[in-house]
């Protein structure tokens, strides 16, 4: 059987890519299961410091795998606990960078958003179109399209199944940018490399703390941040930033 994700490792940045084309990369269970691995074992990687995922030019991920859910009865997804392995992604402290080209659909579109950062090619399409299969979207895509949105443009998505293309994406805050297809590779490899030469620690605790904007109030989410501030104060790369910046000087994060 054929990889159903292929590995490339570009100096500090780890690339994956979605690897059924005959299926427009669906997301079936071995597919998010290798996923999940390959995503743990980047963040276990000391030489690692980004993760860029993609697809192909035709689809990032064109949903999940009908096939493999169409005999699926409830008792089966509730005690296997169905889609939850997908949300290995969520767990991942690296910065992890989606760069969608072509189809972004269902379980591909709540892939995509549960990605740090969204870069988007010219040709790409997102959606959430689970109701034409009469069942709603189940991982997560009620509640990230919602948060990224709003609610109207989210309602009338989900509850009518069409599709966005990349430039109303950009609009509507669904993705941090656009740019041409035969970019997106390189931009994205781009800003994983400019990642990286950020310090770790503040990376992933900045992580944290937007993470945390869209799950609590106002208060709460500013306590939270300061929280996280304050203990970044005495780390060497608080030290070496603040140093390098008044010297005048690049930082040389990550060398304690």
């Amino acid at each position: 059987m054929a990889e159903m994700i292929l590995i490339e490792t570009h100096g500090k940045v780890g690339l994956i890519r979605l690897n059924r084309p005959a299926a427009l990369n669906a997301l079936c269970d071995p597919l998010m299961a290798e996923l999940g691995a390959q995503l743990l074992a980047f963040d276990a990687d000391p030489a690692i410091a980004a993760i860029v995922l993609t697809g192909s030019e035709k689809a990032f991920a064109a949903g999940a795998d009908i096939k493999e859910m169409l005999p699926r009865r409830y008792p089966d997804v509730l005690f296997n606990d169905f889609i939850t392995q997908w949300e290995t992604i969520t767990r991942i402290k690296k910065p992890v960078i989606a760069a969608v080209a072509g189809f972004a659909l269902g379980g591909g579109c709540e892939l995509a958003m549960m990605c740090d950062i969204v870069l988007a090619a010219d040709t790409a399409k997102f959606g959430q179109p689970e109701i034409n299969l009469g069942v709603i979207p189940g991982a997560g895509g009620t509640q990230r399209l919602t948060r990224a949105v709003g609610k109207a443009k989210a309602m009338e998505m989900i509850l009518s199944g069409r599709m966005m293309d990349a430039a109303e994406a950009e609009r509507a805050n669904l993705v941090a940018r656009v740019v041409p297809a035969e970019q997106l590779i390189p931009e994205a490899l781009k800003l994983g490399e400019k990642l990286a030469t950020l310090s770790p620690v503040a990376l992933m605790v900045a992580k944290q703390a937007v993470n945390r904007a869209f799950e609590t109030t106002l208060s709460e989410g500013v306590r939270v941040e300061r929280s996280l501030f304050l203990p970044l104060f005495g780390t060497p790369d608080q030290q070496e930033g603040m140093a390098a910046f008044a010297e005048k000087r690049k930082p040389r994060f990550g060398q304690s």
